[in-house]
């Protein structure tokens, strides 16, 4: 798959003269998600989301959207994720994607009344309360995993050296789990941090292997509300990031018993919830 990035022209400033030169920026694009659901002789459709994302493996990113709101729960309920083709047109067409769920499967219109509408930087935003979040969140394995300090210590720079498209453009998200020996399992990334999220969760729909609770979820950035909630839809116990989980994130982790590390460094971290994972 080709490098989601867009050549430009800059102009650098430094000590010396300005130079022009040329530059790459990482690609970011609208996609619109639309449902189709009802039984077979009665079907209905309608757009659920519009996410701003960079383009690539939008199959996962709209399973692991669906999952972690709790639309779906596995892809026994899915007949079918592709994008548009029969729009009468030919350009755009990357940029829509629909999923046709099985007739079994219920939707309450009502709950979808409001389109979701996610941006690259927050994906929360608009939902009507904090209680509509939490969507089938299940308490976690009843048999904990442990890690070691030494091993969190490695992660950042192992989630780093997997970020291809970061080395390129600097300017992306990255969401990669890891088993607790700090061998990397799969890695997404994304302008959106909730989409680096939804597309790593996503595969994990596409190969049933969730839930993910032998897994850490290391991200690239802070800890969000809605990461936290995405997390543990799909079961994981110990989220780490490089940056500062907010104090909802830190509220809901300690509620649902889960492991919240933050500012992860090479060689310092703070644990927020959960320490008895941790071992130091």
């Amino acid at each position: 798959m080709a490098i989601p990035v867009q050549a430009v022209e800059i102009v650098r400033i430094g000590p010396n003269a300005p130079e022009t030169k040329p530059d790459l920026v990482v690609s970011e694009e609208p996609l619109e998600i639309r449902l189709g659901h009802g039984p077979v002789d009665n079907r209905h459709q309608f757009s659920l989301s519009v996410t701003m994302r960079t383009p690539g493996n939008d199959e996962a990113l709209c399973l692991g959207f669906l999952y972690t709101e709790g639309i779906i729960n596995s892809m026994d309920e899915v007949i079918s994720v592709k994008y548009c083709d029969d729009l009468g047109r030919n350009e755009g067409t990357e940029n829509l994607m629909r999923v046709e769920l099985k007739p079994f499967v219920e939707i309450d219109n009502e709950q979808f009344k409001r389109n979701f509408y996610t941006t690259s930087s927050c994906g929360v935003c608009g939902k009507a309360s904090i209680d509509a979040i939490k969507v089938s969140c299940k308490a976690l394995s009843s048999t904990p995993i442990q890690v070691g300090k030494e091993v969190l210590f490695s992660l950042p720079d192992r989630l780093r050296a997997s970020q291809n498209v970061f080395k390129h453009t600097g300017g992306l998200h990255a969401a990669g789990l890891f088993d607790v020996h700090g061998e990397l399992i799969v890695h997404h990334e994304d302008v959106g941090r909730h989409n680096a999220v939804d597309k790593l969760i996503g595969s994990g729909i596409i190969k049933g292997s969730l839930p993910f609770s032998d897994s850490i979820l290391v991200l690239s950035g802070r800890i969000s509300f809605e990461l936290v909630q995405k997390a543990l839809r799909a079961g994981i116990q110990i989220i780490a990031a490089v940056g500062a989980p907010s104090s909802l994130a830190v509220n809901l982790a300690e509620e649902f018993g889960m492991t919240l590390v933050g500012f992860l460094k090479t060689d310092r971290f703070n644990i927020y919830t959960g320490k008895e994972r941790v071992m130091v």
